[in-house]
């Protein structure tokens, strides 16, 4: 007798391997965003930008120790806002967690960055201060919040002509089930390319013409100019994939890779040297599965993130305008 799932939509509230924190500076547009594994959590990675800003992802290589990783740190920043895995770490060492060396512990904790100084304030960015806050909350419970939050704060999307013809984007998440296997996937979303949705192709965020009247198409853009050119608009997609099966760091390293497929689908163009796009994969159960599946899976449910990150984060244009002209 064939048995018979069905994929069901749930909320990262019913995913207790992992607990997810956010700390939100409004004023100066920035934020973390910290997943903390209780049990902790294999964890591989794919990185297919050329520009990203990321601290201690040598530990989600297959290469490395096969040691469970504490947290992942999403934030903004660039690479200053890397601090906030200081503050991370203070965190978890002082609730006893982390990896035992037999002279202290000493939390496993992987970060990767985007660029938000181009939108708010370019001075202020995440600190240890802001990772421990991030920290503390994730600690105590899942916040399912989407938008202008955490890590997302000051996404934006459509960079190509500059941040006066772009679009707010920020943070998302997505999970589902299927049988006994569970996966979320949780992004930031802050590309050079534009946005569009998987169902049906439409276009929901990127490059706007000159008087923002109307979308234009960030690929054609770069069609009309074949010369070498500075595109560093500041961008990077970030996100994680969380799955209850058990995998180890060489197959999770394949699992976020075919993950990255959802970044093709929604986001054009995608993975440019003006972009440090990063996927990180995290295991934190037991679950036998298959890793073709896992990674079908993984993609599907990262595709929808992505667009629950463009339409929970939509300001008005003069909010919009008011922000980048602080970062001018």
């Amino acid at each position: 007798m064939t048995s018979h799932f069905e994929l069901t939509q749930i909320s990262l509230s019913d995913i207790p391997e992992v607990r997810i924190g956010h700390e939100t500076d409004n004023n100066a547009k920035t934020g973390v965003t910290v997943l903390y594994f209780p049990n902790g959590a294999s964890v591989g990675c794919d990185i297919s930008g050329g520009g990203p800003a990321s601290r201690e992802t040598p530990l989600a290589m297959p290469e490395t120790a096969a040691n469970r990783l504490n947290a992942i740190v999403l934030g903004g920043g660039s690479a200053y806002g890397l601090a906030a895995a200081d503050g991370v770490m203070r965190c978890l060492e002082e609730n006893g967690i982390g990896y035992d060396t037999g002279f202290a512990k000493v939390p496993l904790v992987c970060q990767s960055d985007i660029f938000d100084l181009s939108y708010g304030s370019a001075a202020i960015r995440p600190t240890a201060d802001t990772g421990y806050r991030a920290c503390k909350k994730a600690l105590a419970q899942t916040d399912t919040a989407m938008g202008n939050i955490g890590c997302g704060t000051g996404a934006t999307v459509g960079k190509i002509n500059g941040m006066g013809c772009a679009d707010k984007s920020g943070f998302g998440w997505a999970a589902a089930r299927l049988g006994q296997l569970t996966v979320a996937a949780v992004v930031c979303v802050n590309a050079l390319g534009d946005i569009f949705r998987v169902s049906d192709g439409k276009k929901i965020a990127g490059l706007h013409t000159a008087d923002r009247t109307a979308f234009a198409d960030s690929v054609s853009a770069f069609y009309r100019n074949i010369a070498p050119r500075d595109l560093f608009t500041g961008n990077t997609t970030i996100g994680a994939v969380i799955t209850n099966a058990a995998f180890d760091k060489a197959q999770l390293c394949k699992i976020a890779s075919m993950t990255r497929n959802a970044y093709a689908r929604c986001i054009r163009p995608v993975g440019t040297m003006a972009d440090g796009d990063t996927i990180y994969a995290a295991s934190t159960g037991e679950v036998k599965a298959d890793i073709n599946l896992v990674g079908i899976l993984s993609a599907e449910v990262m595709a929808q993130a992505i667009e629950n990150a463009v339409t929970h984060s939509k300001t008005s244009e003069e909010e919009y305008l008011r922000n980048i002209g602080k970062a001018l």
